[in-house]
């Protein structure tokens, strides 16, 4: 099993239309097409959206040392709007992997570049084997 179809396991974001990209050891790509679903009363993209494409990514990299990490806490700092026909990055980079714990930021960005919103986890390790490996 690969690690993206694992997460199609994550119905959540998979009904948001989140898609992972790609996942490395401490590492992972997710991305969000903005649709009209995605905006806020506002008509810009709803946080919510934001927060569950770096959370989807935050998963990934945290599960790609090959045991099951569940979030102890999340942090999400909102830089820049995005709103309809934009495409969302969230990458994720590991910081810290202990025994029981690690710390990832993921930086979410649009189409050009621009950073749209920062987003730091910790998480709790699990003994628990996942069932997916992922290309070192």
């Amino acid at each position: 099993m690969t690690p993206q179809e694992f997460f199609k396991n994550d119905l959540f974001a998979e009904n948001a239309g989140v898609v992972l990209l790609e996942v490395r050891e401490g590492y992972s790509k997710a991305k969000l097409e903005i649709k009209p679903e995605h905006l806020n009363a506002g008509a810009r993209t709803q946080g919510g959206a934001i927060f569950t494409l770096a959370d989807l990514a935050l998963a990934a990299a945290a599960n790609s040392h090959g045991t099951l990490a569940f979030s102890l806490s999340s942090n999400i700092t909102f830089l820049r709007a995005s709103g309809p026909g934009d495409t969302l990055y969230a990458e994720a980079h590991e910081r810290y992997i202990g025994r029981s714990t690690g710390c990832y930021q993921v930086d979410v960005t649009n189409q050009n570049g621009d950073l749209i919103a920062t987003f730091e986890s910790s998480v709790f390790r699990k003994e628990q084997k996942v069932p997916f490996e992922i290309q070192k």
